[in-house]
């Protein structure tokens, strides 16, 4: 049976508009914007339409909501990374980030998948409200102490192609999984340690060089 506003004892407006935010994530994740209806997240919510209407008004509402959600969460998340590898040598943040966030990751895939079908699809929703991809991009290559103050196209593009590796292995998990024939945590233990194999040196190497030119030029002055 739906559920109509209020009419459950103790559960209070604000927890249900919660518990709509949360299954909007999911089913947003997993068929996009486009293919999301409002009528497929009250039924998953176990509530009518006009009860999801008056908690977030229209799709596009409710999108924007879950953008600024997992903006907020995932900002986060690397806050608290950024705290653990701090002052750590490289391959070691690397090590530790790639776990902290992966692990995140596949706890909440519909940020994975929200990602790739807002910048990979055919069409977007028009909305001003975004997934502010720059700024983590920033708060990404200054805790992996890539750069100390300008964040250059070269550090953005390492960050993007780290990320990317995990969203990708993340959102391609159900098909990826059948053809290798894996249980859940040996796919996830699979793409950390695919991710550090091909990260690592990549970033350390990179690291190494960008410090010997810094060097170099500094001993030409």
């Amino acid at each position: 049976m739906m559920e109509k506003i209020g009419n459950r004892k103790g559960r209070s407006p604000s927890s249900l508009k919660g518990r709509i935010l949360r299954t909007a994530r999911r089913v947003f994740g997993e068929y996009g914007y486009h293919g999301a209806t409002t009528r497929m997240i009250a039924k998953a919510s176990g509530i009518d339409i006009s009860t999801l209407h008056y908690h977030w008004g229209e799709k596009a509402e409710l999108y924007e909501a879950v953008i600024l959600d997992i903006t907020r969460k995932f900002r986060t998340r690397l806050i608290e990374v950024e705290r653990i590898i701090h002052g750590l040598p490289l391959p070691e943040r690397m090590d530790i980030a790639i776990d902290m966030v992966a692990d995140y990751l596949f706890r909440h895939p519909e940020v994975s998948n929200i990602v790739l079908f807002r910048y990979f699809g055919k069409t977007r929703h028009p909305s001003a409200v975004d997934f502010h991809i720059p700024e983590f991009v920033s708060d990404i290559a200054r805790s992996m102490n890539l750069c100390t103050d300008e964040v250059t196209p070269g550090v953005s593009m390492q960050v993007l192609a780290m990320m990317n590796v995990i969203f990708n292995f993340i959102s391609g998990e159900t098909f990826f999984r059948s053809t290798m024939n894996l249980r859940k945590a040996e796919y996830a233990a699979m793409v950390k340690k695919t991710a550090k194999l091909i990260l690592i040196p990549a970033f350390a190497g990179e690291a190494g060089d960008q410090r010997s030119e810094v060097r170099g030029q500094k001993t030409e002055r």
